[in-house]
């Protein structure tokens, strides 16, 4: 195991997504599991990340939080795993990155809590209403095999784990597109791979409980 690069994670958490990331890396790392409540509470834990959540990571002395941007900075911090495009063709990564993390997540967060926003009012929102939102996002999976163009990046594992999560739990319309694409990236050998760990790590703090 490495302190040079810790993940801070619970099994039943967003950290599912930098799992997926550290695995395609192939970087080695060690994970912290924090139970929700009083350990992500704790003072140690809340001077890596006040807002007392998961995931977050410490690598060689600098800690990042909110997945996104842990899976930007994992793609630079090992290029060798390419992850990124290279600087001057990431338009389209920083782009869906982007809107992945951004107006995706609002809308799919606030239609799971009920939440309409009122015609009216759209104006003051990123994404106006989750029909066009999906529309968008149809346009960015059906234009090639990846949302960032030809090759695969952190930018599908951001994108993808909403989209997988999206069709397993319903919080997304089940569209043949949403489909073909996350088949084609959930059979990447580290999807896989990290699928496994946290599902072991998910039943053994069941069996605790």
């Amino acid at each position: 195991m490495t302190d040079d690069l810790v993940f801070y994670t619970n099994p039943m958490s967003r950290g599912r997504i930098i799992r997926w990331m550290l695995e395609e890396t192939g970087a080695p790392y060690r994970t912290e599991f924090l139970a929700y409540g009083p350990e992500m509470h704790a003072p140690a834990y809340l001077a890596i990340n006040p807002l007392g959540k998961v995931p977050a990571i410490t690598h060689r002395g600098a800690t990042i939080t909110e997945c996104a941007a842990i899976c930007a900075y994992l793609a630079d911090a090992f290029p060798e795993a390419g992850l990124a495009p290279a600087p001057a063709d990431r338009a389209a990564y920083y782009r869906w990155l982007s809107f992945a993390s951004g107006p995706l997540e609002a809308a799919i967060i606030n239609a799971s809590l009920g939440f309409d926003v009122p015609e009216n009012m759209r104006g003051r929102i990123g994404y106006v209403d989750m029909p066009t939102m999906l529309d968008a996002l149809e346009g960015a999976v059906t234009r090639a095999d990846h949302i960032a163009d030809d090759a695969f990046s952190a930018a599908d594992v951001y994108a993808g784990s909403q989209i997988g999560w999206g069709l397993q739990f319903g919080t997304i319309e089940d569209r043949p597109a949403f489909r073909a694409y996350w088949n084609r990236i959930s059979a990447r050998p580290a999807f896989r791979r990290a699928t496994e760990i946290d599902n072991a790590a998910q039943a053994e703090a069941q069996a605790k409980a």
